[in-house]
């Protein structure tokens, strides 16, 4: 029989006598960070393993930005058999955490110690055991009262005898020397979480607010070329409606070269102004203003006028170049090189964009490349700009964007990306997970029932809500729903109150207040004589306008934080599949709390809610919300309100108050009657009230 050949190595090597496991929050194995808001209470939990009755102990390590690590004890929940704490993420930044576990020496000698007591047994050496326990605390412990009060009980223990006195029993189950052990003796088997976690902590901003779109350039009344001075006039307007963030797409100079003309026509006349979205000329690139909207110092007074409005300014980063742009001369080696050695524009067949060079990403000299990308960033946040609408993010590459969304948070905290990615669910997925704070959704085209169902509670699902914040823009200046075409004014004011009561975060393109549905032709999601290849001057004042219900909807947004959240929706049965019936939840829905009190979250959030120039009362409340989807004709339903999730008796009634009209009705149970007109109320937003 062959000899067996044996390791020499420690059997031990490598293993714990502790397993942690299916730590929490955590996404894709900690790949990627996870998604919270400032004030969130995140619940961090663990499953904690170990052979035998020893007691276990365990905290989380935490990192808060720019501070050092402590620990938070966590607590065993029995019911669960799994580790729990609670840690307030009260700045913005990257948190980290993980956690560590360890038999509890003392937590087990003091267990067995009761029992033995209790049991009339000889203590006599348990108690030698735990004096070297206290002994080893004492060694680690600073001179002062702590090692003082360990060293002398360390002396009563040694020295109690086999009948030890009622002191020195007491004493051994101390509360407070038992914190004293937790602080200073150093267990044997501490073991650690294999990774450390990441939590990205955004602003307010990132999780709840209303968007508007519109062109500057439009903000003219006598229809010439509107400028930054022009469009401070716009910004009161838009205020009014209950907006938070104004939009502006590109507001570089534009490329003189295979520029469009008016409808997207490739024979512009004189005068044309061409697409903002072909950056780059002879007055520069994308750090650079269009002369024709002003100075670098007329937009910085009109981001200080939206300060004072209560409002952010949102800037497109478009990375992609005209002709004339001065990169494609100084860098042609950073564009797409044809084989007959010219530089290729972008196409999308059969629409082709003459007017647009794509940028090559991976050329030679990319990092120069990245760097300069990454500086036209930092550029416009030192004039007063934090948030960007990034154009086409899934055309660019993912490791791009990772290095430079974590490049610019760390230098400018609070920074947030947008991505307009309107490609395959995965990677619209892909782009959130690696750093952008929000992102456009499938919304604008979910219309049914079942759509609409799907889909958000697809976005409202963990772990989904630990990284995808969507952002429902009704409309944008390609994006001409033809539910919108064909509904007119019922569609519209229904989709607004739809994209304002699902997400948090809604938003909509100048004109949608208007109700403009003319598509350039049947079919198209193009308008005609859309906004991207002209001027448009428009009376905010025509007949039929929706700003007042606009406004409305903002309003009751501000006031209700159940419409500030994502993760609480839940849809409920309508007897009627034309009728839409779901609850937005006071109480967020799972195991995480938000909008924690401290001085510093109040700050941040202070002017989210009600906006600098207003205040308004902030009432938590289950909201239920009934929508007619048919934007022709009156459609009512038996909805099912779920009583039991919201602590109401099947025989109790209660009132739900309309935020839209401000009628009242009293409810019992849980199947109850609605009927909405499109043409006069198409929605209910009801308020819960006991």
């Amino acid at each position: 029989m062959p000899e067996r050949k044996t390791d020499r190595r420690s059997p031990t090597r490598g293993l714990s006598q502790l397993t942690i496991e299916c730590v929490a929050p955590e996404l894709d194995s900690g790949r990627y960070p996870v998604k919270r808001i400032v004030g969130d209470v995140v619940r961090v939990g663990a499953d904690i393993i170990k052979d035998g009755h020893d007691a276990v102990a365990a905290h989380v390590v935490v990192r808060a930005p720019g501070e050092a690590a402590h620990a938070i004890p966590m607590e065993y929940a029995a019911d669960e058999d799994r580790w729990h704490a609670e840690l307030t993420v009260d700045r913005v930044g990257r948190w980290h955490f993980t956690v560590e576990a360890w038999t509890d020496a003392w937590e087990t000698w003091r267990g067995g110690f009761r029992k033995k007591v209790d049991a009339g047994v000889n203590v006599r050496v348990e108690l030698m055991e735990a004096a070297l326990i206290v002994k080893a605390a004492a060694r680690r412990a600073k001179k002062g009262p702590a090692r003082a009060s360990l060293t002398q009980t360390a002396k009563v223990f040694d020295t109690a005898g086999d009948t030890p006195t009622d002191a020195v029993i007491r004493r051994a189950l101390d509360p407070e020397l038992a914190s004293l052990l937790r602080e200073h003796f150093l267990p044997r088997d501490l073991t650690r979480h294999g990774r450390e976690l990441v939590i990205v902590v955004d602003r307010p901003a990132a999780g709840f607010g209303s968007w508007y779109e519109f062109f500057p350039r439009s903000t003219d009344p006598s229809g010439r070329h509107g400028t930054f001075r022009t469009a401070v006039k716009e910004l009161p307007r838009i205020r009014r409606m209950g907006f938070d963030v104004v939009y502006l797409p590109p507001i570089h100079p534009i490329g003189r070269t295979f520029r469009k003309g008016k409808n997207n026509t490739l024979t512009p006349e004189p005068g044309d102004v061409g697409s903002p979205w072909a950056i780059g000329n002879e007055d520069g690139g994308h750090d650079a203003v269009h002369p024709d909207l002003g100075t670098l110092g007329d937009f910085d007074a009109f981001v200080k006028a939206a300060s004072e409005q209560g409002l952010e300014v949102a800037l497109d980063y478009a990375l992609q170049c005209s002709p004339d742009h001065p990169w494609v001369k100084a860098h042609p080696d950073w564009f797409h090189q044809r084989s007959d050695g010219t530089i290729a524009y972008a196409e999308n067949p059969p629409k082709k964009y003459q007017d647009i060079y794509p940028i090559n990403f991976w050329c030679d000299d990319r990092r120069a490349l990245w760097e300069a990308c990454r500086d036209v960033l930092a550029h416009w946040i030192e004039h007063g700009v934090t948030i960007f609408r990034v154009d086409n993010p899934h055309t660019k590459p993912l490791a791009f964007w990772e290095w430079v969304i974590a490049d610019i948070q760390a230098a400018y905290p609070g920074t947030i990306f947008f991505a307009e990615a309107f490609t395959r669910p995965k990677r619209m997925k892909s782009l959130a997970k690696l750093g952008f704070t929000m992102s456009y959704t499938y919304f604008t085209w979910k219309n049914t029932s079942w759509e609409l169902r799907d889909y958000c509670t697809e976005l409202n699902t963990p772990p989904v809500t630990d990284y995808f914040r969507g952002n429902f823009f009704v409309n944008t200046p390609d994006i001409l729903n033809e539910y919108l075409v064909d509904g007119g004014r019922p569609a519209f004011r229904a989709r607004a109150i739809l994209a304002g009561t699902l997400s948090p975060l809604w938003g909509m393109y100048a004109g949608y207040e208007l109700i403009e549905n003319v598509p350039v032709k049947p079919g198209s999601e193009e308008y005609l004589d859309s906004e991207k290849y002209q001027i448009r001057v428009r009376d905010w004042t025509a007949a039929g306008n929706i700003s007042d219900e606009i406004a409305r909807l903002n309003a009751i947004r501000r006031e209700h934080p159940a419409l500030q959240r994502f993760g609480n929706l839940t849809f409920h049965h309508s007897e009627n599949e034309r009728v839409l019936f779901y609850r937005k939840a006071a109480n967020a829905g799972n195991t995480e709390r938000f909008g924690a009190d401290t001085p510093e979250v109040r700050r941040l959030t202070s002017d989210v809610r009600t906006g600098s120039s207003e205040k308004a009362a902030i009432t938590d409340a289950d909201l239920l919300i009934a929508v007619n989807l048919d934007p022709h004709a009156v459609q009512a339903s038996m909805v099912h309100v779920p009583i039991a999730d919201m602590g109401i008796a099947p025989d109790q009634p209660y009132v739900v108050h309309d935020l839209l009209t401000g009628t009242k009705y009293t409810w019992t149970g849980s199947r109850n009657y609605v009927r909405l007109d499109p043409t006069d109320q198409v929605a209910h937003i009801l308020r819960v009230e006991r």
